[in-house]
């Protein structure tokens, strides 16, 4: 059919049925009406003033979903947060850590990929020996050299590795200074439970390769010489190709798989290239002979042979070589390559073919240049739109109506200007309801960003171009800020902490990510102060998820580390940062990046301190006091206690109070205080939820925590439960110290922490051991039979948590971090789980676990890193000892029916440890 004549015309129908369609607004508002007033309203035609508030309606909605359907570029751009800092890159969302054997073969090619042209790993074991009469094991059987052969079984440590690595045409100072790159490369990517043991250069095994090969008479003997010998080295010992991300995309791989495994500096690595490149076991004459022919300007094979290269002259030509393990083959000096021209031999000149060899080395090098350039994929730049811009549907009505710009005539009477104000208060009400959706509209890019620091989820704005605006709303509207306006309008439906969990909840569930266990577990024990608690929590686990993501199976780097790097530091495990997220166990805020993060340091002497007010009289008594991190007293107990019990679950209860009471809330009390105190009326004690402010005989101020419970009972004893001992000299320090101790509750203070301890570490170095102290203890149940080799070493974590914190003596909380804590451990690896105690001064030093643990644990980092194992015993000894604690129990009554079984111990069903 010919397509000269044919044109595109509009088409006539244009309805959509939905909030872009004028025409179906309009139809659907008249069917409304007819719905609801057909009684008193029954002229639905273009000139009754009803239809035409209707029509100027539905115009303004036309108008709003037109915004709503701009580009997502465009309604999420703004100039104080470009749009990179609202999501996560490609770059930073979908790459990992180094987990499989090839994607440590990527990151130590990235390492010079001009100097290292492939590597391999491969897996390595360590001997271990068991004495199953003595229940000892050893590094070396000599040690159990009086023992019966029929008591010693050998069990393999695993997880280990061994690097083998192809280098260029280098000098050998390069090559020791590239082996100790690739050991520190690894570390810096170590799997959990895994090491390295060695760095060494491949082995060749030389082969020989003799052909007499025809060529076409125009063809190149000297280019085509060159060509064959690149192909057989690319296919005896191939090297690895880099490429940029638009080469990646046009070989048709997806943003996901590009982005698969480790982020290189230098390219990206095609994963099954990489696969195709494993060590040869085996070289095929039928394979050479393929890649000969495939090589334009060869006519015809006229003799080929291979051999081993000591082999060749003697053996003649075999059609397959078995390639040994851990070598790879090379072409030898008496591989030979002869051509001829139909029945005329061809000379080639040696010199010219080298020459063609190193230009196409060269040029391949050359297309892989720019390979690191452009990695990241970019984020759409929209444009940045006014999508809260709004203008009064007043000024879109026939003039004749008289409350557009232009208004009413000066002659009009007092009665016609009073009903045109009368229409403009009716319509205000539409104005400020769409003016709202406008404003919704253009804080969509904070609400769905992951850095989300907003308030409020309800949002407004003041009409401003009304003519005449000032004479039908009050003076409070008028000087209202934007903040107060959304209060005002909207404060008693805007519950924002609930809300802005729903927020989380959605773009966590994008990560296939879930709470909702975890809320309902904090509810029971924060009450109605566990929705913000939460918030905190979802928030910092979005804002640190692409490294909790990248990095859950990662281990932490402890080769030849500072001090520095070892303790108080944020150089932890992976899995570490990944359950303390889906804990809720709050982290340190980094000072570079700002985000909050897990750092391996003493947790036994976090914030709280016990004391004994009277030492040396008797009965004994106890007290506590929380310090923030300047090692001020910001909160103390108000009473002596009898014993450290009590003291603890007052302590929890006073935080369980704070956290109750809300910034707001302090904020507005305190606007009518100094209010009230500027306008000359006498201060009086208030309460402002848990906290009451109170005036001393000097005029000075304080505050302390109260049981809310007992309020209006000042002469009861347990009334305050907690108090700061500082007086001020204003309402404005006491509000600022109250806000200032809120905010030291709900983003510094934390008891909790946690540690990880890779059981493959505490092997000891063979040459440095002094006795069986240095070795894991084991438990052989029976060696007579043929039953499991225990091994303390391959694949086995120990995973330390602090088992006396106001969570995790909790036995609802505790059952629920250990579900979480087995999910999140890698399935290969077997983990325990030690909940042990106590807090520094809780118990004596030589008796209490946690701080022995804490000590050990430092010492042994310390000389691990030096290559030293003087802390190892020690270590041992005490992780050895760990032992959890558990809260008191109370035996469930399975008579009492009214009895609840929460926190209740019931016979055959209460666990009471974890392995």
């Amino acid at each position: 059919m010919s397509t000269v004549n044919q044109h595109i015309s509009i088409p006539k129908n244009v309805n959509s049925n939905d909030d872009m369609s004028f025409e179906f607004l309009r139809k659907k508002g008249i069917e409304y009406i007819e719905s609801l007033g057909s009684k008193f309203w029954t002229d639905y035609n273009t000139h009754d003033p009803g239809i035409t508030i209707l029509e100027v309606l539905c115009y303004a909605i036309t108008d709003l979903g037109m915004r709503i359907n701009l580009p997502i570029e465009n309604l999420l751009s703004n100039n104080s947060k470009p749009i990179e800092e609202q999501f996560f890159t490609a770059s930073e969302i979908l790459p990992t850590k180094a987990v499989t054997a090839l994607d440590y073969r990527k990151i130590v090619i990235d390492i010079d990929p001009e100097k290292i042209k492939n590597c391999w790993l491969q897996r390595a074991t360590k001997k271990l020996y068991i004495n199953c009469k003595e229940g000892k094991i050893s590094l070396k059987k000599e040690d159990f050299a009086g023992t019966l052969e029929t008591f010693i079984k050998e069990s393999e440590i695993r997880g280990y590795y061994t690097i083998l690595v192809d280098f260029a045409s280098i000098e050998p100072s390069e090559k020791k200074s590239l082996k100790n790159k690739i050991i520190e490369k690894f570390h810096e990517n170590r799997n959990l439970c895994e090491d390295i043991l060695e760095v060494k250069e491949i082995e060749i095994h030389p082969i020989a390769v003799c052909a007499l090969i025809e060529l076409e008479p125009e063809a190149n003997e000297e280019y085509i010489h060159a060509l064959i010998t690149l192909e057989l080295e690319k296919y005896l010992s191939p090297s690895i190709k880099r490429y940029s991300l638009a080469e990646m995309f046009e070989k048709g791989y997806a943003s996901d798989e590009i982005y698969e495994g480790p982020f290189l500096d230098n390219g990206f690595i095609d994963t099954a290239e990489l696969e195709n490149s494993a060590l040869k076991t085996e070289v095929r004459l039928s394979d050479i002979m393929q890649i000969i022919m495939g090589i334009e300007g060869v006519k015809v094979i006229k003799d080929i042979s291979l051999n081993n290269c000591e082999a060749i002259d003697s053996e003649g030509s075999v059609w397959n070589i078995c390639i040994p393990a851990n070598k790879k083959p090379s072409l030898c000096y008496k591989s030979t390559l002869n051509f001829s021209k139909g029945y005329l031999p061809v000379t080639v000149n040696k010199v010219k073919a080298k020459n063609y060899l190193e230009e196409l080395r060269e040029d391949l090098a050359y297309s892989q240049q720019y390979a690191s350039e452009n990695r990241e994929i970019k984020i759409p730049r929209g444009q940045i739109v006014e999508s809260d811009f709004y203008t009064s549907v007043a000024n879109n009505f026939p003039e004749n109506y008289g409350i557009g710009e232009i208004g009413l005539s000066e002659s009009a009477s007092p009665e016609r200007k009073a009903k045109a104000k009368q229409l403009k208060g009716y319509l205000l009400f539409f104005d400020q309801i769409l003016a709202s959706y406008f404003k919704h509209l253009s804080n969509i890019k904070e609400l769905l960003s992951i850095n989300n620091n907003l308030t409020n989820t309800y949002f407004t704005q003041a009409i401003s171009d009304m003519t005449g605006f000032s004479e039908i709303v009050s003076e409070a509207y008028l000087s209202s800020t934007e903040k107060k306006l959304d209060e005002s309008l909207f404060g008693h439906l805007d519950d924002a902490v609930k809300r802005q969990n729903q927020i989380k909840d959605h773009l966590i569930a994008r990560f296939a990510e879930r709470f909702a266990e975890y809320a309902f577990l904090m509810k029971s024990l924060y009450g109605a102060a566990s929705d913000e608690i939460v918030l905190q929590n979802k928030s910092d686990f979005l804002i640190n998820y692409d490294t909790i993501s990248s990095q859950r199976g990662s281990a932490f780097n402890y080769f030849k580390q500072p001090a520095s790097n070892l303790w108080n530091t944020f150089n932890v495990t992976g899995l570490e940062n990944r359950i303390a997220g889906l804990l809720g166990i709050k982290g340190d805020r980094s000072p570079v990046t700002g985000k909050r993060g897990i750092k391996r340091k003493n947790i036994s002497n976090l914030f709280v301190q016990f004391y004994d007010p009277n030492p040396g009289s008797l009965p004994k008594t106890f007290k506590w006091r929380i310090k923030n991190s300047a090692n001020k007293i910001i909160l103390s107990a108000t009473e002596d206690y009898d014993n450290q019990s009590s003291a603890i679950k007052e302590m929890y209860f006073a935080i369980l109070k704070i956290y109750e009471t809300t910034e707001k809330e302090i904020e507005h009390e305190f606007e009518k205080l100094i209010r009230n105190r500027n306008n000359g009326i006498a201060f009086k004690n208030t309460i402002i939820n848990t906290f009451e402010v109170i005036e001393s005989d000097t005029d000075k101020f304080s505050f302390h925590i109260i049981n809310p419970e007992l309020a209006d009972n000042e002469s009861n004893p347990d009334r305050i439960i907690a108090r700061q001992y500082k007086l001020h000299n204003t309402l404005e320090e006491v509000k600022t110290a109250m806000l200032d101790l809120l905010t030291f509750f709900k983003e510094e203070f934390s008891d909790e922490g946690i540690f990880l301890v890779e059981h493959i570490l505490l092997v000891p170095d063979q040459n440095q051991v002094i006795d069986e102290s240095y070795y894991m203890p084991i438990c052989v149940e029976d060696c007579a039979e043929d039953c499991c080799i225990p091994n303390p070493y391959s694949f086995k974590i120990s995973v330390v948590l602090p088992g006396y914190t106001f969570r995790f003596a909790d036995v609802d909380f505790r059952n629920f971090a250990e579900n979480v804590i087995r999910q999140e451990i890698p399935s290969h690896i077997l983990g325990k789980i030690c909940w042990i105690g106590y807090r520094k001064d809780h118990i004596t030093a030589k008796d209490n676990d946690l701080m022995d643990f804490e000590k050990g644990f430092k010492n042994f980092l310390l000389d691990k890193t030096k290559g030293k194992q003087d802390a190892l015993p020690p270590f041992i000894k005490s992780l050895s000892k760990l032992n959890s604690i558990y809260p008191t129990g109370t035996l469930y009554n399975c008579v009492d029916e009214e009895e609840t079984i929460s926190g209740k111990i019931v016979l055959g069903r209460t666990n009471l440890g974890t392995l």
